[in-house]
């Protein structure tokens, strides 16, 4: 038979861990039709001497949600192998939505992904009200990648509580309605649900994310609206301090898995220098949960973030700046800043262990004040210093003189190569956090597919090749159970990312673009090295260029 495409001569890593091997690989119908030595032709040959053939990868970690309402290839993540994404992670989300409560949806967005309410609201199409017509929509503006949905709680709390969502718990009636929305959306194809309990997680008005208020009783009714299916997972934002897992959380996480005997994927563990042992200790704490099906969720990545005062997500959890979520327009930030009142509540929060390291970690990136100009690359610590003033103040003064205008970088977690190589091998961990589409303003880490075969599989060889793809495909379609993904095999649905093992790789820190909506500024992560991306048998990517085909599909479950 002639095929549609043919790759021959490639090195596969077929997804499983099994070691790589040289094959010729067949596409027919969108589905893979043979492995091996094939002798017949094909409308299309690509040579793939020298390159590795292997799945797709599948980001299961992203807040696309709104965009793709404007952007159906879903940059960047397509610029780098990934064929499949999961979103509606932590909560937080825009379906199901009634028309009156679009702007607190926006809103919600605004302070928990770092997206402009003008983004939004001229990028967002709202052709949908419930979860199972926006699904419906996200199919039929026939995307670049496959699209896969959790049903993030915040909204549906939402469309059945209305504002006191953000308020208390749910009623048993509403309790009811909620699960039984959850029901419908799973019955339509949701992966699962998401939530969050952090308090940097602040939505409209700086009031708490609606699925913080859930009470112990509401997340027993929805994770049993999974148990009730026998599918799903859920996914949590859980650790209030990064990379710490606290009793109360371990308690919660324990209880998800025995309500929902389903998989429950949480956030975030990144290795700190600040607290050595962190990760070892978690890790301990959680081995029994591990054991029911828990999965704790890594970068590898380094993580280091612009900040900018417009939106100041990076210090959210601390109380005191609940203010200033409050009332996020310039006149009212430059008070609250100005305020003794608040800077004392600053430096007691400081006091309390947070995701905060030190002032040494926090620098200067470009200021529009000219008199500031010789701040630019300094830290808030040698700031502090050679002004005589401690942190906060030398902090709070530039970005008063500045206008609110300058921004800063914080570099974090995520830093010591031989506990990396302790995350990176380790099988419990799921790879993700490439947060796609949130944060827009300050980071951008869905390139770490191929950060990771690039920094940690050839430079560093601190992971094989073949444990490295599983990590990016097999591993995160199986836990949320897109059972034809993630494995390169005949009769699979033909995703296949094609890329030079010796070139690619991606910056460990984004680079700016202004191209959303209305030319709004978002950081972007270019790829190095993926030579061909191919979605349901349909080239997507080819030598560093997006193609005109549109072969994506809405998985699911």
């Amino acid at each position: 038979m002639a095929y549609d495409l043919l790759i021959r001569n490639g090195t596969v890593v077929d997804g499983t861990g099994k070691k790589r091997y040289q094959a010729d690989v067949a596409v027919a119908d969108g589905r893979v039709a043979a492995i091996g030595k094939v002798t017949e032709g094909a409308k299309r040959t690509i040579d793939a001497h020298g390159l590795v053939v292997a799945p797709g990868f599948v980001d299961p970690h992203t807040h696309y949600d709104a965009q793709i309402c404007w952007d159906g290839a879903v940059t960047p993540s397509s610029w780098h192998g990934v064929t499949s994404v999961v979103m509606g992670n932590c909560g937080v989300g825009i379906a199901p939505c009634k028309p009156e409560a679009r702007e607190i949806a926006m809103r919600d967005l605004v302070n928990v992904e770092g997206i402009p309410f003008d983004v939004l609201n001229k990028g967002i199409t709202w052709d949908w009200e419930t979860f199972p017509q926006f699904m419906d929509a996200a199919a039929a503006r026939r995307p670049s990648l496959n699209l896969a949905f959790l049903a993030p709680l915040t909204p549906f709390r939402h469309y059945v509580m209305g504002e006191a969502s953000m308020e208390r718990a749910a009623t048993a009636e509403e309790t009811a309605r909620i699960a039984g929305l959850i029901g419908e959306a799973m019955d339509a194809g949701a992966l699962g649900f998401s939530s969050t309990t952090l308090n940097q997680h602040m939505g409209f008005e700086g009031k708490p994310l609606a699925c913080r208020n859930a009470s112990r009783e509401e997340m027993k009714a929805y994770a049993n609206v999974l148990k009730a299916r026998g599918k799903g997972a859920i996914e949590i934002a859980l650790t209030r301090q990064v990379g710490v897992l606290e009793q109360d959380q371990c308690e919660l996480l324990d209880f998800l898995l025995d309500e929902s005997g389903r998989p429950v994927t949480f956030i975030a563990l990144f290795d700190r220098d600040d607290i050595p042992e962190a990760v070892r200790d978690t890790l301990r704490r959680a081995a029994p949960m591990i054991a029911k099906g828990a999965r704790p969720q890594t970068s590898p990545l380094p993580l280091t973030r612009e900040v900018n005062m417009d939106n100041p997500f990076a210090f959210a959890a601390f109380p005191s700046w609940k203010r200033v979520f409050a009332d996020t327009s310039k006149a009212a930030q430059k008070a609250v800043y100005a305020d003794p009142a608040f800077r004392n509540q600053f430096r007691e929060d400081l006091r309390n262990p947070t995701g905060f390291s030190n002032w040494g970690r926090i620098a200067v990136h470009t200021v529009h004040n000219p008199a500031l100009k010789g701040l630019e690359g300094k830290s808030v610590a040698q700031i502090a210093q050679e002004q005589g003033k401690d942190g906060v103040d030398a902090f709070l003064d530039t970005v008063l003189a500045d206008g609110l205008n300058c921004e800063l970088t914080m570099a974090s977690w995520n830093t010591r190569e031989d506990r990396m190589r302790e995350l990176l091998n380790n099988k419990a961990i799921l790879m993700a956090l490439g947060d796609g589409g949130a944060h827009v303003d300050m980071l951008c880490d869905a390139g770490y597919p191929t950060y990771l075969l690039g920094t940690w599989v050839r430079e560093k060889e601190a992971i094989t090749l073949e444990e490295g793809v599983r990590k990016l495909t097999s591993d995160p379609a199986d836990l949320f159970g897109l059972a034809d993904r993630g494995r390169l095999v005949e009769g699979a649905p033909a995703d296949v990312a094609i890329f030079d093992p010796a070139s690619i790789g991606s910056s460990n820190h984004g680079e700016r673009r202004y191209d959303l909506p209305g030319g709004a500024k978002r950081m972007v992560m270019p790829s190095r090295g993926v030579e061909y991306t191919i979605v349901n048998g349909a080239l997507t990517w080819e030598q560093g260029r997006l193609t005109e085909a549109k072969a994506g599909k809405v998985l699911r479950g």
